[in-house]
């Protein structure tokens, strides 16, 4: 990893972490701004039906 990557790591965890601090953490109200970002931009999201878990043969499925 380089210097490079440090520093826009960095910079990405401090708008996340002012994003979140303006929302007083709450989780409910993050999101629901996150997806009024989505709606507003015009950009197409793609959502996907959630995947079936794969079950390894020696384990027992859930239920």
């Amino acid at each position: 990893m380089t210097t490079k990557d440090d520093e826009i790591i960095a910079e990405i965890r401090a708008y996340r972490e002012a994003h979140a601090a303006s929302f007083g953490f709450d989780l409910a109200r993050i999101v629901e701004d996150i997806r009024r970002r989505q709606r507003e931009s015009g950009r197409r999201v793609v959502t996907r039906s959630p995947r079936k878990p794969v079950v390894d043969a020696g384990q027992k499925p859930d239920g």
